[in-house]
């Protein structure tokens, strides 16, 4: 729950079901996912019922499918009903999202030139190729998540201009036009979704923030533990829901660039089990590799761009957890009461401070990473790349995992510097970065990531910055403030990190090896699939 002044008032958590039967395969239950939000949300207003003025609802970009009696349809191969949430990190559908690509399109130029196998498209096609009878041809619906929590608050099936036009390929422009690209579904094989005015996919679409429905249904209301007719706000895709929390803030007062005022200067990092890297332009702006540009998806009126990093977090622990020294790290960081990132960045400054260096940053100047892999979302677009460490040795100690953490952390930062580089060369003047999410709690994540890119980086007062941009939402739906007014009401700063420019010399040759190790991996596999002579 959150104030109008954009404070954090009390926060719930309640876990949700996650399902990976095979390997790319990631399911949830929408009945479980809104039997959390019900739980989370009378656990934070139960002291503050009259208060609440209005309710945003932010949610990945996963895809809801219900039967025509809006019951949940199970896209499991397992034909599990309670299963029906495709999760935005699934891979199932690789051939369907490779075929598209292959055939190509005019709306593809609004991906990137290459439509990704984490939107909905190639999820629906694989649907109806492999789950034809038992799933396709009973849907009623297909919605993305934030979607969908919307119509269980209010009743109404109206969806997101953010949710489509992100994800669906749904196309918005400033000249008026909403619309669906037809001959994209067409070119397809998925024409179904256009019968009925388009109602199994939506055909009315609303800005995020705009009212649903007549706010909460007397059930959803009883659910929620709120008053009915509360309004809701439409609702938007988390990592949007990050940038709109971040982007408006104030900056004067603070020691930074003149031309970091506009929100066409700033760059949102949402960082979490994956890191997207949000930006706002006057103009359509293409940039290849990078997603969009999507017409009014996070702020009416603004073009934005979408950045990405697949599984950043999961990268980091993945890392940390498949260490031979993990077991002795989880013990140390219990007897210290930390977390084991906070012991590494702690030991890290040990073993600089150890070697006379005011900075860990060259512990790593003979370990680099490639940190793809879950494959490359930009500025590549190229889901096939893998992993690659150069520099291993015979070494499993604790400090062998610390520096493989941080040329992780490195390799992350030198990913972003890629994004900020492609869209430079493509218009963006990028002067600022902001960031939120749980990898930010670790300060050499954070003074990594503002060296390499060479950009200060503004932290919000408030660290749910995804909060925040659901909640200024809801506060849009109660009709006391446009979205841009909310954005700097309720975005506030607390701290900056700013570059080390000694660093900088040292960074850019890391960056050219970063570069190398992409052009070797793809060397190395042309290697391979040269043909084999007798």
């Amino acid at each position: 729950m959150v104030s109008d002044q954009g404070d954090v008032v009390s926060v719930a958590v309640e876990p949700i079901q996650i399902w990976n039967p095979s390997s790319g395969f990631y399911e949830q239950s929408s009945q479980d996912i809104w039997k959390a939000c019900c739980t989370t949300v009378r656990a934070v207003t139960s002291k503050h019922k009259d208060l609440v003025k209005g309710i945003g609802f932010d949610a990945t970009c996963s895809l809801v499918v219900l039967d025509k009696a809006n019951q949940p349809l199970s896209v499991s191969q397992s034909g599990e009903c309670e299963r029906n949430v495709i999760m935005w990190m699934d891979h199932r559908a690789a051939c369907q999202a490779r075929r598209i690509n292959e055939k190509g399109h005019q709306s593809l130029r609004f991906t990137g030139g290459e439509i990704s196998l984490e939107m909905e498209p190639p999820k629906l096609l694989w649907l109806k190729e492999n789950l034809k009878e038992a799933c396709w041809e009973k849907a009623g619906s297909f919605l993305d998540l934030a979607d969908f929590l919307t119509w269980r608050a209010t009743g109404s099936k109206s969806r997101s201009l953010c949710t489509l036009v992100c994800k669906w390929l749904f196309q918005a422009n400033e000249d008026g036009m909403r619309e669906w690209e037809k001959s994209f579904f067409t070119a397809f094989g998925l024409e179904e979704l256009l019968e009925e005015d388009c109602q199994k996919i939506g055909n009315r679409i609303q800005y995020p923030g705009e009212p649903v429905g007549s706010g909460l249904t007397a059930e959803a209301a009883r659910e929620l533990g709120l008053s009915e007719g509360l309004p809701v706000g439409t609702g938007i895709i988390d990592a949007y829901a990050g940038g709109i929390g971040l982007l408006g803030a104030d900056l004067s007062g603070f020691d930074l660039p003149s031309e970091s005022q506009p929100l066409t200067s700033r760059l949102a990092l949402i960082c979490g089990t994956s890191t997207c890297h949000m930006s706002l332009s006057e103009k359509a702006t293409f940039v290849p590799g990078v997603w969009g540009p999507y017409y009014s998806a996070m702020v009416p009126g603004l073009w934005g761009n979408e950045g990405g990093e697949s599984c950043t977090g999961k990268l980091i622990d993945h890392i940390i957890r498949t260490h031979p020294a993990y077991k002795e790290l989880q013990q140390l960081s219990e007897k210290k009461g930390c977390t084991t990132y906070s012991w590494l960045d702690d030991h890290l400054l040990t073993m600089a401070r150890e070697s006379g260096l005011s900075s860990p940053a060259t512990l790593t100047k003979d370990l680099h990473v490639c940190p793809y892999f879950y494959g490359n979302r930009s500025p590549l677009a190229d889901p096939s790349l893998k992993g690659m460490i150069c520099g291993l040795t015979l070494s499993s100690s604790l400090n062998d995992l610390a520096l493989l953490y941080l040329a992780t952390l490195q390799a992350l930062a030198h990913g972003t510097k890629s994004i900020i580089q492609q869209m430079e060369s493509c218009g963006y003047n990028i002067s600022i970065l902001f960031a939120c999410g749980g990898l930010c709690k670790s300060d050499i994540f954070l003074q990594t990531h503002a060296d390499i890119t060479g950009l200060p980086i503004v932290l919000p007062k408030e660290p749910e910055s995804v909060l925040i941009g659901a909640a200024i939402l809801g506060a849009c739906a109660s009709g006391k403030f446009d979205l841009q007014g909310a954005m700097r009401r309720m975005g506030c700063v607390g701290r900056v990190v700013q570059p080390d420019e000694q660093q900088r010399p040292y960074y850019s040759r890391k960056h050219a090896v970063f570069s190398k190790l992409v052009d070797h991996q793809r060397e190395y596999r042309r290697i391979m699939e040269e043909p084999v002579t007798a």
